[in-house]
C-alpha cells in the first residue's frame, strides 16, 4: 500500500466535495461536475490500491 498514493487520493476526494459544495451555492453546474469527476477519480485510485494490497498480499 502507498500511503502517498492514497493520501493523494483523499485529498482529490475533499479537493471535489469542497468544488461541489461551492457549485451548490453558486449553482455552477460545470464546477458540480468536475466536483463529482474529483469524487470519482479519488474512488479509482483507492480502487488501484486496494487492487495493489491484495497483490502483494497473494504474492507475500
Amino acid at each position: 500500500m502507498s500511503l502517498e498514493e492514497r493520501a493523494k487520493a483523499t485529498a482529490k476526494n475533499i479537493e471535489g466535495k469542497a468544488q461541489e459544495a461551492a457549485a451548490e451555492i453558486t449553482g455552477d453546474p460545470k464546477d458540480k461536475a468536475e466536483g463529482k469527476a474529483k469524487q470519482a477519480e479519488s474512488e479509482v485510485r483507492h480502487g488501484i490500491e486496494d487492487v495493489k494490497d491484495n497483490v502483494k498480499k497473494n504474492l507475500d
